[in-house]
């Protein structure tokens, strides 16, 4: 069938009056498929009213047509969907577009699939709907009447078959249908590329919890080892959790509740958001009482639901009655935690085998007026609508998103167990009013995880946005951080903000300082056979109060002065809060604020990697950039050096700078001398000997490092260190700009 026709008319003629009117006027009318017609006229007598303009999407946006007049006849065809209260889409028909008389419209076109999509906002107008056996009005801000239509009108008059799923107009169209407000309260369905939602019958939501994190944090993802996105200002209104890319997944498995054996593709994605101060706390005698909130897909292995879990976090005495509360404690904790589902069962969603995660998207809305939760799995969408039991809409302001084990009990969260060799790309998309993206924070909520663990590397930023994008995978070692810089081998440094320079002075350095946070390294000349090379002797940080050291030949962990033994696979929990972790040869060091020192001791050497709990934030050493513009490097005085960086600067006014004073040393209790010298001359790949240089090269290339720059430090490293040394450059990502003058 063709698009329905939109008029507007003064007054309720009778109905033997209305006439049939051509949508096409003057040369317009020749070019109208023979196939469209124009449905009988039906009006339910609305008067005409002037109505405010509203909220546009920005971008490419025009006013058209003008003026308040109140009557006018001609027509639009069109194709419109209801996006949500008072916001429409409007696609062009054949005829269109033609306004109404007196009519005025803001249009913002874009592309949505193969279509091309524009939204428009009507005023100073009411406007009738014909077509359809029963008129219909809505009155209020940038009100409009709607139809969508299951079929187009094609040249020859036949009708189009179903639009095939794009991946680009599958990712528009799943943006814009979690943006449509469903009829009510209730479970729902779409499918694409329709925007309009039809309700469903709803199916049990699970009966066990997905509880807050607890304890320490893991080494793999979740319980509080996560990366969030904060908002920089107001509260989240919607947020959206998707895969930009899934790799090398082929299996997954974890326990139902975190008990009895573990299921195939059992696993949950959730959005969670921060813990915050809630009026739903208002029984509690704790004051430290808070709400918390869980979107929440359930996939058991055999079926999948899509529903919103609520908390009451440390409620701390009997849980609210009558509505449907469950009292909670962890195992050896006294305190009482509140949680519920929403009331009226789960959006019943077909399994999901984790084999087709990359489709997977989940999104969540939180207002004054209500809460939803919605599934999309590339071509169907699954709503849920909330009770708006904790009044997420004051609070939400950090939203984590990932796919983690299917709940948990009193002992803590379940795990998902990804095969080796998976690797997932998150993206944690934030609507909270503004354009500026959100803050990382390197911090989670849930106490659920999986098997996986961050980096190797950072993902490059990409659209759309405001979003977070973290890596995380079976080869990942690394902990949550939110901007990561490193120094390796023979020092080459990476700042945060993806400079690579290298440093080969001797002594005492401060890599990175930020607020309660610091790491200093200990560099060591390789005289007699490499004079004008260092490497990473010693590093230590200080966490708050806590200060931690790992000193080089031999290999020993230092704790505020005193010595400590940790095994291969402990962790160690400090009263301060910070975190010990030892794998192998590598140590993981997380502070409260999710700040982290990864640590790698080799035989002589330490390659060492440094985390920020927050990003962007204020940090300054030789991992820093100058206002974080990565051309930059700035001396502890404040003097701004331009990279490429000349072989003077760097080791005399900047190098010299950021020298740790004996007395500011953390570093002391490895003992030691402390050497200060520099290199005589610059030092690089190109200064080995040609055999020397080929042999060290060809184990780079072989081992897959190809980038000129990271082939460049990986053979010069593999020249002094050996052959182990490659390890750190494979799937490195490239540098963002060079910071030494050659």
């Amino acid at each position: 069938m063709c698009a329905r026709q939109l008029d507007a008319v003064h007054g309720d003629p009778p109905r033997a009056q209305r006439k049939r009117h051509s949508p096409c006027p003057g040369p317009e009318l020749e070019r109208r498929p023979a196939s469209c017609q124009l449905g009988e006229q039906i009006d339910d007598g609305a008067e005409n009213r002037r109505l405010e303009p509203g909220r546009v999407e920005p971008g490419g946006a025009a006013v058209l047509g003008g003026g308040t007049q109140p009557r006018f006849t001609r027509w639009i065809e069109a194709k419109l969907v209801r996006l949500r209260h008072s916001r429409w889409m409007y696609q062009p028909g054949p005829c269109s577009p033609l306004l109404p008389r007196g009519a005025a419209a803001v249009v913002t076109e874009r592309p949505v699939g193969n279509a091309v999509i524009s939204d428009v906002s009507f005023w100073g107008m009411a406007v009738k709907l014909y077509g359809q056996k029963k008129a219909h009005r809505v009155l209020g801000i940038m009100a409009l009447m709607a139809i969508l239509l299951a079929s187009a009108c094609t040249a020859n008059g036949t009708g189009a078959s179903r639009p095939t799923p794009t991946t680009t107009g599958e990712q528009h169209w799943r943006t814009e249908i979690a943006k449509v407000p469903p009829s009510g309260k209730g479970c729902f369905q779409a499918v694409y590329p329709k925007l309009a939602w039809r309700e469903v019958s709803c199916t049990r939501t699970p009966t066990y919890p997905q509880p807050p994190r607890h304890g320490p944090r893991p080494f793999t993802v979740g319980n509080n080892n996560d990366v969030s996105a904060q908002v920089p200002a107001g509260f989240v209104s919607t947020a959206t959790g998707s895969f930009d890319s899934v790799t090398g997944v082929t299996s997954e498995s974890g326990q139902i509740g975190n008990t009895g054996p573990a299921v195939a593709n059992a696993y949950t994605l959730q959005l969670n958001t921060n813990f915050f101060t809630s009026t739903a706390c208002a029984g509690s005698p704790n004051p430290s009482c808070l709400g918390w909130q869980q979107f929440v897909f359930d996939n058991n292995g055999s079926t999948g639901r899509a529903y919103i879990q609520y908390w009451l976090i440390k409620y701390n005495t009997t849980c609210p009655a009558g509505v449907a509360w469950n009292q909670f404690s962890f195992t050896g904790s006294t305190d009482i935690y509140c949680w519920k589902n929403n009331t009226g069962g789960a959006v019943s969603v077909p399994a999901q085998p984790i084999t087709n995660l990359g489709q997977l998207s989940l999104a969540s809305a939180v207002g004054t007026g209500g809460d939803s939760v919605t599934l999309s799995t590339g071509t169907t969408a699954y709503l849920r609508t909330g009770d708006n039991a904790v009044n997420a809409a004051a609070g939400w302001k950090v939203a984590e998103f990932n796919v983690f084990g299917d709940g948990g009990n009193s002992a803590g969260g379940g795990q998902a167990s990804f095969n080796s060799g998976s690797a997932i790309v998150v993206r944690t998309r934030t609507i909270y009013g503004g354009t500026a993206p959100p803050t990382c924070v390197a911090q989670g909520f849930t106490a659920e995880t999986n098997n996986l663990s961050f980096g190797p590397t950072a993902p490059a930023a990409s659209q759309p946005g405001p979003a977070v994008e973290f890596d995380e995978g079976s080869a990942g070692g690394a902990s949550s951080n939110c901007a990561a810089a490193t120094t390796v081998g023979d020092t080459h440094l990476r700042t945060f903000s993806g400079l690579l320079y290298d440093f080969q002075a001797s002594g005492d350095f401060l890599l990175a300082q930020a607020k309660d946070f610091a790491v200093q390294t200990r560099q060591v000349s390789g005289a007699p056979a490499w004079p004008d090379a260092s490497i990473n002797n010693a590093v230590a940080t200080q966490m708050g109060t806590t200060r931690v050291a790992l000193c080089a030949a031999p290999s020993r962990l230092m704790i505020n002065g005193n010595s400590a033994v940790l095994a291969d696979g402990q962790k160690l929990s400090l009263p301060s809060g910070v975190e010990i972790f030892r794998r192998g040869n590598v140590y993981l060091l997380i502070g409260q604020s999710g700040d982290s020192v990864r640590a790698v001791m080799n035989n002589t050497w330490i390659d060492v990697s440094v985390g920020l709990g927050r990003w962007p934030t204020k940090v300054r050493g030789l991992l820093a950039n100058a206002n974080g513009n990565v051309n930059e490097l700035e001396t502890s005085g404040g003097t701004v050096l331009n990279a490429p960086v000349s072989f003077n600067d760097l080791y005399g006014r900047y190098g010299t700078s950021w020298r740790v004073a004996p007395t500011d040393s953390l570093l002391s209790v490895c003992g030691g001398e402390i050497e200060r010298g520099i290199p005589k001359k610059p030092f690089f790949a190109s200064d080995l000997a040609p055999s020397i240089r080929d042999r060290a090269r060809a184990i780079c290339t072989h081992a897959g490092v190809q980038e000129r720059a990271l082939l460049g430090a990986c053979t010069l490293d593999v020249a002094v260190l050996g052959k182990q040394a490659t390890a750190v450059y494979v799937g490195a990502p490239a540098p963002a700009a060079v910071g030494n003058e050659k």
